[in-house]
């Protein structure tokens, strides 16, 4: 068996191959990695070749190629092996033989790699949310300039196309005119690109049953539907509702040692626009007046008056964590009595379904 650590980077990557204790460096573009392919395949006459790679931008990409090869790549979760990162000796050649070194002994933590559906569908929510960014700040200019000159100006004046058009009439002969005109312009464009976007993403989930399931929550539109199936990818790699929870990372920190016992602090791991989702998920409950007699939305009446508004809304969103993840594990749509299976999944008879 040949294990081979390798140290990728943008441009080129170097790896150490166990089975004969050498280093090689080569070029990340087809030609290089064609040749590491050959020279793992010459090294080891039986072709049991595992690879062990960190997780960064070009990972992807290096991982199907080999993949392809009749290689095994294993991709290592940098956020739990620091023996790299946090290395008095940090070179590429010394990086290297160590993720071989522990590849060989499988002590490696693996990173999940999305597929490339959900790869394609985070790209273009991520375009998305730096167009509405955009919309923001261009909207706060031009309500920044109306402000200093004395202007009457509200909230939602800008919301609409009509009352853009009506601010722009107002301006017209003034100094300013010329200014916020350009600055309309670019809104109306940024706003027919976001537009752009949400078709192309439309088109890409039609059929998608789990984000059909989502949607049937209260409060869950098709942008937070979208973020929450991008995102977690395949639900059966959670065997439970807490798992989830936790790597969307509404689940607090727990320090215990000796008779202490600390809770601290939300951890805020795995994907931010995740946690997002299910925050903007509760939000919109609240708006709901059906929903309100509803237990969960009790439950966070009650926290609300006696710990706060934050502190509500992300333990409401950890309590809809565990029902996304009962609704896509079981393929049902949202139902009032949804609000019982929490604290309920770890039930022995329920992974056993999961598994079957």
């Amino acid at each position: 068996m040949n294990y081979v650590g390798v140290d990728l980077h943008k441009n080129r990557f170097t790896a150490y191959h166990t089975v004969n204790g050498q280093y090689r460096n080569y070029g990340t573009n087809d030609i290089g990695i064609a040749s590491f392919i050959e020279e793992c395949k010459r090294t080891d006459g039986t072709g049991a070749i595992v690879v062990g790679v960190e997780s960064t931008g070009n990972t992807r990409y290096f991982k199907r190629q080999l993949e392809e090869a009749g290689i095994q790549v294993k991709v290592i979760n940098t956020m739990r092996f620091k023996v790299v990162t946090e290395s008095v000796k940090k070179t590429d050649k010394h990086d290297a033989q160590t993720i071989a070194e522990f590849l060989e002994k499988d002590m490696l933590p693996e990173a999940w790699i999305c597929s490339d559906y959900s790869e394609m569908l985070r790209r273009l929510l991520h375009v998305r949310r730096q167009l509405v960014k955009a919309i923001v700040t261009t909207k706060n200019q031009v309500h920044s300039i109306l402000t200093a000159y004395g202007y009457a100006d509200a909230r939602a004046t800008l919301q609409s196309k009509r009352g853009r058009h009506a601010v722009l009439d107002t301006l017209a002969s003034t100094e300013i005119g010329l200014v916020v005109h350009l600055l309309m312009e670019m809104i109306d464009s940024l706003h027919e690109k976001v537009k752009q976007i949400e078709g192309k993403i439309e088109e890409l989930v039609k059929g998608d049953k789990a984000i059909e399931l989502l949607q049937t929550m209260p409060g869950c539109g098709r942008i937070i539907a979208w973020m929450i199936r991008a995102y977690t990818d395949d639900i059966r790699r959670f065997m439970s509702a807490k798992h989830y929870a936790a790597f969307v990372g509404v689940v607090p920190y727990v320090h215990n040692s000796n008779a202490t016992i600390r809770h601290g602090n939300i951890t805020k791991h795995g994907p931010e626009p995740l946690r997002t989702a299910f925050v903007q998920l509760v939000m919109g409950m609240r708006r709901i007046k059906q929903v309100q007699d509803y237990r969960l939305m009790k439950r966070y009446k009650a926290l609300q008056e006696t710990k706060g508004s934050g502190k509500a809304i992300i333990a409401t969103a950890r309590k809809l964590t565990h029902i996304v993840w009962h609704m896509l594990t079981y393929n049902e749509p949202f139902d009032a009595s949804l609000q019982m299976v929490i604290g309920y999944e770890n039930n022995r008879s329920m992974q056993e379904k999961q598994l079957a």
